[in-house]
């Protein structure tokens, strides 16, 4: 009986999921620098306990750009944040997502693109697609030579209740960080 739960236990670990952004492209146009990625993660288990028990989560994706200059330190070019809702509707047993470029203040959700989902593991596949995000104004970039762009990825603990935040500190049961850097191509 050992045996099993041990195999069982090896298997479910060998099956999981390295935290990663597997994929990333910057595009610029006319219109501003867009960022759009694909990111790849399983919720941690404390994490997903929560939102079952009907407490919201927050996650934040953000985009900085810097050039590198090599007389002095980067030169900050700027900064985009998106911040993500997840709740858990346990009447209707469904998903809701919001998505916002400004932080959620209290219990509102201010100006944020709402989606209802009826498994958890759609909610967070719209999480994992960033697709066209505009990080910076085309008046922002100037010329494109040394700028680079990084992405970080988080669960916000700072926007939990007061309890969970205390309780969450230095435990790897809510941590869920993903970043990667990419250089823009330079424009002839």
């Amino acid at each position: 009986m050992m045996v099993m739960l041990w195999l069982g236990a090896t298997v479910a670990r060998a099956d999981s999921i390295t935290p990663d952004i597997s994929s990333m492209d910057l595009s610029r146009t006319d219109e501003g620098l867009f960022l759009s990625a694909n990111m790849q993660f399983e919720l941690p288990g404390q994490v997903e306990d929560a939102l079952r028990q009907g407490i919201p989560m927050y996650f934040t994706a953000e985009a900085q750009v810097q050039r590198e200059r090599w007389y002095w330190s980067d030169q900050h070019l700027g900064t985009a944040t998106r911040y993500y809702r997840l709740t858990h509707q346990p009447l209707t047993r469904r998903w809701r997502l919001h998505i916002s470029n400004t932080a959620f203040a209290g219990s509102g959700t201010g100006l944020a693109l709402g989606q209802t989902y009826e498994q958890l593991e759609d909610a967070i596949g719209a999480i994992q697609r960033i697709s066209r995000w505009k990080i910076l104004e085309p008046a922002q970039l100037g010329s494109s030579s040394g700028v680079s762009v990084q992405l970080r990825f988080r669960v916000d603990l700072s926007a939990l209740p007061r309890p969970l935040q205390i309780s969450a500190l230095g435990r790897a049961g809510w941590n869920l960080q993903l970043t990667r850097t990419m250089a823009l191509e330079a424009t002839p």
